[in-house]
């Protein structure tokens, strides 16, 4: 297990193009000039030692150890060593709506985007819960199982988007289905469910599904993402809007939050329905919730013991620069003198 502790200084990874482009522009400068001093074969004559691939290995040599440089900055660390730890919290499963109606952009950037900001946040904001991620949408499958690694979770979690479930609709009762097996028996912890949808489209009698999970001992609490006014669903290409999806009439549909669902889940299930326009309110209200919920111990294995390896990308990053410093431009003698290609010296003409 590896962690990069600066991943701010990724961005300088950029300046890799700006040297190439730099250096195509100062090639072309000098192969211009070289052609007003003279013609190529009055330059063979005057260098004959002028090696034409030297300078794209310094190029290369000088790339890489800035590419080095960059990765020792980040600071990799490894994790050397496996533990289990007790720990208290609480397990909790993330389903998310992932059906078309989630494109429609009522509230900024978009529902599923608002969505993912909801949760990220949420996920930030925990101690040492467990969580996990469910998708939903004509159907749920499940993205990610309980576990104590946030990176993970936040990783799984900008992968989500609405073309990952074919069969569309909003099933919440297959979301909380699945949501039941995700919870660790062994572990008796207190379980904990948000559901995260516009409420549209619903299938199934939900409410019977939130009940029988509440007797199963898991709070549902809903959080509803887009507004009442509703709006239309783009249907986009290469990120630009191309059209609004219609129905079979060549209307253009007009996807509305549907509140009411939701709050009828979370009343079966002790839980709580709460609005996601703003996410700080969101987040502040989620953290008063589960500070009401009893901690419960459990074990959890994690690495431990991180070690930092940017010495190895730095060190290597100075040898590849004194290698550029020290390579000339001119032909390696010794490698002529191989003649691996069975040329003819001059002299012997």
């Amino acid at each position: 297990m590896f962690i990069l502790e600066e991943k701010i200084y990724l961005w300088l990874l950029l300046l890799i193009p700006v040297v190439i482009m730099l250096y195509l522009v100062f090639r072309i400068w000098q192969k211009r000039a070289r052609s007003r001093f003279a013609k190529p074969a009055l330059l063979s004559f005057l260098a004959p030692n002028r090696s034409s691939f030297k300078p794209f290995l310094k190029l290369l040599l000088l790339l890489l150890a800035l590419a080095s440089l960059v990765v020792g900055l980040v600071n990799p660390k490894i994790g050397s060593q496996l533990e289990t730890v007790k720990r208290e919290g609480v397990d909790i499963v993330f389903a998310i709506d992932v059906s078309k109606s989630m494109e429609a952009e009522d509230i900024a950037p978009n529902r599923l985007e608002k969505s993912k900001q909801l949760v990220r946040q949420i996920i930030g904001n925990l101690g040492s819960d467990r969580v996990g991620i469910i998708a939903y949408a004509g159907s749920a499958f499940p993205q990610l199982p309980i576990t104590t690694d946030y990176g993970s979770a936040k990783m799984f979690l900008e992968s989500l988007n609405t073309d990952m479930i074919s069969s569309q609709g909003t099933a919440i009762g297959d979301a909380i289905d699945l949501a039941t097996g995700f919870f660790d028996d062994n572990q008796q912890t207190n379980r904990v469910m948000f559901i995260i949808s516009d409420g549209e489209d619903h299938e199934g009698n939900v409410e019977d599904m939130a009940r029988q999970a509440a007797e199963a001992g898991i709070r549902i609490y809903t959080i509803g993402v887009g507004t009442t006014k509703g709006g239309p669903i783009p249907i986009k290409r290469n990120g630009v809007v191309q059209n609004y999806k219609k129905d079979n009439q060549g209307e253009t549909v007009i996807t509305k939050l549907d509140p009411a669902i939701l709050e009828e889940i979370a009343a079966e299930a002790n839980g709580v329905y709460i609005d996601g326009t703003i996410t700080a309110e969101v987040t502040e209200r989620v953290q008063e919730e589960l500070l009401t919920i009893e901690k419960t111990e459990f074990e959890a294995k994690q690495f431990a013991d991180y070690k930092s390896q940017f010495q190895w990308f730095v060190g290597l990053a100075i040898l590849l620069l004194l290698l550029d410093i020290f390579m000339l431009e001119r032909k390696t003698g010794w490698i002529r003198r191989l003649n691996l290609f069975n040329e003819k010296r001059k002299t012997e003409e």
